[in-house]
Parts: structure tokens; C-alpha cells; sequence
């Protein structure tokens, strides 16, 4: 019922904003843009304005949920009737149970939906007057842009647009590349990268502040905490309530469709296991016996301008500025490293 109620909450909007745009010259493609949010990056999330109950409240978008949900914290204050469910939630810094609630309405920009079941969760309050995580459950239904640059969050419904490209705003050529199938029971957009030539699975978490790696992908990579260069840089939390230690490592090169970042450093972290784990209710899956172990957050996102689209399976982006990734130390603060540049080709 609850990915049911998310269609149509997405299908709603669409008769609302009709304003087409040529995806590519020479072809019948568009896209019909179905929604644009203002966006504010407070300590790397993605905050947008909406209400519960008509009381206001802040929404963080988060790709990297599978699921919508507002926080108990949140659920509290806003007098939320809760009842129990089955099933507990896991994630960095361990568990949290899980409950329902069914506001009256919730109001997603300018956008009001009733009779929408919600997931109540969480151990901590995620601050200031953020109450719902908005989840790819949502997302999966339309396409979306990361226009960060611009402070906007796009939905986009493709017409006629099979094989061509989506990167409507680039010059030139766009980076692309697939995104697995997104499916319904357990949506995540997931891509391939590398990481010193080694091939990795990479989840696009737009609810995650840094990027990041998990701790046995750097391993597989030759990293731990006692490899030289390795600087302990901080801690991070989840749904569970306990923290988690996060260093910077060195690496070679980060590459990602036509782009690659030499001479970088990156996070990692007990951010991950054998089966799955949440970060801010984000959650990371594992195949088995496929590398896979790294998170691209809105320091990504920041980076670049990305159009997500999943009616052809594709991301596509292009570099506009600015660190790829943050909170690592630089190699060339690294007593053990050279001061190589950064470089992005």
C-alpha cells in the first residue's frame, strides 16, 4: 500500500507543471517537468519545505532510503498517533524498531498528499525542523535532477526519449552511465565505479553528507586503519545509536563513466556487512560475491550536475566544480604521500 500511495503521490503532481524541454536536437524526446524544488544544503542536507498536519516542517531527500519515514523524534512532537510494527530497522550504530503513523496530510513542497501511511523510526533527533526522510520509494517514479549549483531539485516524466540523451543542459558531452535495475520491493540506484582500476558497486545517496566507502571494500583495496597515510578524521551515526569511526585513506584514482580523479583521498568506515546497513536510513546493500562497498553523497552531488533517470536505467552528469569528495584529508597533507594535484580528466 505504502508504494502504491507513493505513485500516486509523484502521479499527481504531473498535471500541475507541464513545461517540456528538448532533450536532444533532432529528436521528438522531452522531458515534462513534473516538479522543481528550492533547496538548501545545511551541513551537506538536502532540506526542503513541506508540513504535517499543517504544522511546517523540514524534508531531507534521501535516495539512499528505501523507504519514506519520519523520525520518532519527530513523530513526537508533531502528536503523531504511533502503533507498533514488525521488524526492526538496521544500521550504523546498530538497531531501531519500527512503527507506523497515518498523518492527516503531508505537504511535499507545494504539494499536498492524503492518506499516505508512514514508517516511524530512528534513535536520534537529526536536528533543526527536519522530520521526514523522503525516500527512493518516491524517487524510483519520475526522473530527477541534482542541479545543486542552482539550489534545485527536479522531477521529470521522459517522453519519446528511448536512446537519447537526457543531459539536456550540457554543451558537450555528458557523462553517463547504467544504473541497475531499480526495483520496487527494494529501491536503491546503483552504479559501477572504480577505484584504483578495482570495480566496485556504488550506491547515490543524496541523504548522505560525504561520500563514503565501507570498511571491507577498503580492505579488499588494501586499506585498514593501520596502512600508513590513513588519518582517523571523526565519527558518524545512523538510525542505531551508537557512533562510528571514519577515516581518510589515499587512493590513486576514482574513475566514474568518462571521469576520472587522480592523486584523491576518500572515507571509509563500518559502514556496511555481509547483508545491510543504514546510514541516516540509508542502506547499503551487499551482493554476494560481487565487490561492491561505497556510498556517493551529496559531496558528489555538489560536484556535479546529475540527472538520474529511471526510465533508461542511466545517470548522467557532468563536472562543474569544486572538491569531488569531502571530510578526507588531502594526500598532500599526508606525511607518508607526495603533494600530488587533483586532477579530474
Amino acid at each position: 500500500m505504502t508504494k502504491q500511495l507513493a505513485f500516486l503521490a509523484v502521479s499527481s503532481i504531473v498535471a500541475l507543471i507541464v513545461s517540456g524541454i528538448a532533450a536532444a536536437a533532432g529528436s521528438n524526446c522531452k522531458l515534462v517537468r513534473i516538479e522543481e524544488w528550492p533547496v538548501r544544503l545545511v551541513n551537506n542536507r538536502l532540506l526542503i519545505d513541506g508540513a504535517i498536519n499543517d504544522e511546517k516542517i523540514e524534508i531531507l531527500l534521501d535516495t539512499g532510503a528505501m523507504r519514506t519515514l519520519i523520525f520518532r523524534t519527530a513523530a513526537k512532537r508533531l502528536r503523531l498517533e504511533t502503533r507498533p510494527a514488525r521488524g526492526l530497522m538496521f544500521g550504523v550504530g546498530g538497531e531501531t524498531k519500527v512503527e507506523t503513523a497515518e498523518p492527516n496530510e503531508i505537504r511535499i513542497g507545494q504539494v499536498a498528499h492524503k492518506g499516505w501511511p508512514m514508517f516511524v523510526a530512528g534513535e536520534h533527533d537529526p536536528g533543526g525542523n527536519v522530520a521526514l526522510i523522503l525516500g527512493e520509494d518516491f524517487f524510483q517514479q519520475a526522473d530527477v535532477e541534482f542541479d545543486l549549483a542552482h539550489n534545485a531539485v527536479r522531477l521529470f516524466q521522459p517522453l519519446d526519449c528511448h536512446g537519447a540523451s537526457l543531459a539536456y543542459w550540457a554543451s558537450g558531452t555528458a557523462g553517463e552511465v547504467e544504473i541497475e535495475r531499480v526495483r520496487e520491493s527494494n529501491p536503491q540506484i546503483i552504479l559501477p565505479v572504480k577505484i584504483n582500476d578495482q570495480s566496485l558497486d556504488a550506491l547515490l545517496d543524496c541523504g548522505a553528507a560525504v561520500s563514503i566507502l565501507t570498511k571491507a571494500a577498503a580492505a579488499r583495496l588494501g586499506i585498514t586503519p593501520e596502512t600508513p597515510g590513513v588519518v582517523r578524521v571523526g565519527s558518524v551515526s545512523g538510525v542505531g545509536l551508537k557512533f562510528v569511526s571514519t577515516y581518510s585513506a589515499p587512493f590513486q584514482s576514482f574513475a566514474i563513466g568518462n571521469e576520472t580523479i587522480r592523486d584523491t583521498s576518500v572515507l571509509f568506515g563500518d559502514v556496511g556487512t555481509d547483508s545491510s546497513h543504514a546510514v541516516r536510513g540509508s542502506v547499503m546493500r551487499y551482493k554476494v560475491g560481487t565487490p561492491t562497498g561505497m556510498i556517493l553523497g551529496v559531496d558528489f552531488l555538489k560536484a556535479h550536475r546529475v540527472l538520474v533517470s529511471h526510465s533508461q536505467r542511466k545517470m548522467y552528469f557532468t563536472y562543474v566544480g569544486g572538491p569531488v569528495f569531502e571530510g578526507a584529508v588531502a594526500p598532500s597533507e599526508s606525511k607518508q604521500l607526495s603533494p600530488n594535484p587533483r586532477s579530474i580528466n
